[in-house]
């Protein structure tokens, strides 16, 4: 639970019990004021609307997934690093899967929420990259990034439903993309050839 002088963290904690409960659309900034025993002032102050609410979310996720992040381990293949940086952020998420849950299910209604929360998951993914000590700067960062936010929709949408222990269907679901990924970017990036050895 978010401290009482952590505003942001109890805007965040209000908007997410609402959406268990409603539809994401059909809540409002004074709404979530009430529920975290809030001014409006506070609310807009801390988040400015509803896709702020959703960044500072997202935010304190990617900070939580890079808290434990061990710099100094990074001799696992990429696929084995991103593919544990992702099962952290999952884990992160757990606490709230009942309000993600509302909110996945507003934003497939709302397409300009949906289009105002995308840059939010792309930014990230980046840092999920980041997290497993893969570049995300630059042209190809970007790409990286992208192909990323795919995985982890498809991902999600299994997380979403996934009530075992071990987070068994959520695993083998993201390493099948993760493989899948990797495939693809060994067809369309083979390594170079060994110079052939002088006769």
């Amino acid at each position: 639970m978010a401290r009482k002088t952590d505003i942001p963290g109890r805007v965040v904690e209000a908007a997410l019990a609402l959406v268990a409960k409603r539809k994401w659309c059909d809540i409002t900034l004074a709404d979530i004021a009430v529920e975290g025993d809030l001014t409006l002032a506070q609310v807009l102050g801390a988040a400015g609307g509803k896709t702020g609410i959703l960044s500072e979310f997202a935010r304190r996720i990617d900070a939580e997934v890079a808290k434990g992040t061990d710099l100094g381990d990074l001799e696992q293949p990429a696929r084995e690093r991103l593919f544990d940086v992702m099962m952290r952020r999952f884990d992160a998420m757990g606490g709230d899967r009942e309000g993600l849950r509302g909110i996945v299910a507003g934003l497939r209604c709302d397409p300009v929420a949906t289009a105002c929360a995308a840059p939010l998951t792309l930014r990230s993914m980046a840092a999920m990259l980041e997290c497993a000590g893969i570049n995300s700067g630059g042209v190809f960062g970007l790409v990286r990034a992208k192909g990323l936010v795919a995985i982890y929709l498809a991902t999600l949408k299994v997380w979403l439903d996934d009530e075992s222990e071990d987070l068994g269907p959520t695993m083998a679901a993201l390493d099948k993309r993760l493989a899948g990924a990797e495939r693809l970017i060994q067809r369309c990036c083979p390594k170079p050839r060994e110079p052939a050895a002088a006769a």
